[in-house]
Order: structure tokens, then C-alpha cells, then sequence
């Protein structure tokens, strides 16, 4: 016999998540249905305008906003920041660099910092 597999299907949700993109944002269709694997492939490979677009100019999830602003998600929340903002918004507030963005920018580079030297010191034990 021969085992039929199926076609592995997605939430709207999750696909947007993969693709970076602010779900609300998107079409109708797209936000309505279940997306396959394959259409995923295909929108990664082969973006249409409106991906592209939303990718450009958003609105850009939080996730995307915070690596824009080189801050954490949890940083944009103490910054008072919960919608999605677009690529405009996102270069305003850089030109604006209010103190919580200043802060939160400088608590990021102590993380990265301190993630550093414990892979160091992680290393330098397993030697």
C-alpha cells in the first residue's frame, strides 16, 4: 500500500509570522484561508507586491520594530510601544532617539555583551 501524505497546512497567523509580516496587514484572502507549505516555499521565493510592500513599508510586527530599533520586544513594551508601526514611524523614532529608546538600546548591548562572555567562558572550559 501506499501512504498518501498530506498537504501540511498552516494558520494564516503562523505563516505571517514566518514571512515577517503584520498579519492584519495583509489581504483578505490570505488572512481568511490556511496556507500550505508550498504556497509558503512560494511566497518566500517569489514574493507578490503586497509582501513586498508590507516588507518595505509595513506596518512591521513587533518582533521586526524591535530589531529595527535595536531594542528587545519586551523593551518596546517598557517604551510604551504595543501596535505595529511602519518603516516611517520606526525612522521617526530613530531620529528622535527619546530616552527610552536610549535605554533600552544600551540594556540590549549589556545582554549581547554578557551572551558573549559566557560563550567565551563556555568555550574555554570545554578546551
Amino acid at each position: 500500500m501506499k501512504s498518501h501524505q498530506s498537504t501540511q497546512t498552516m494558520k494564516p497567523a503562523t505563516a505571517a509570522k514566518k514571512l515577517g509580516v503584520y498579519l492584519e496587514a495583509t489581504p483578505a484572502e490570505f488572512r481568511e484561508g490556511v496556507v500550505s507549505r508550498d504556497e509558503l516555499n512560494a511566497l518566500q521565493a517569489d514574493p507578490p507586491e503586497w509582501l513586498q510592500e508590507l516588507r518595505r513599508n509595513g506596518p512591521h510586527p513587533r518582533p521586526v520594530v524591535a530589531a529595527k530599533l535595536g531594542v528587545s520586544i519586551s523593551g518596546l513594551a517598557r517604551g510604551g510601544i504595543t501596535e505595529a508601526l511602519t518603516t516611517d514611524q520606526i525612522e521617526a523614532l530613530k531620529d528622535e532617539l527619546p530616552e527610552w529608546l536610549q535605554k533600552e538600546r544600551a540594556t540590549q548591548a549589556e545582554v549581547r555583551k554578557e551572551a558573549v562572555r559566557i560563550k567565551e567562558k563556555n568555550q574555554q572550559k570545554d578546551a
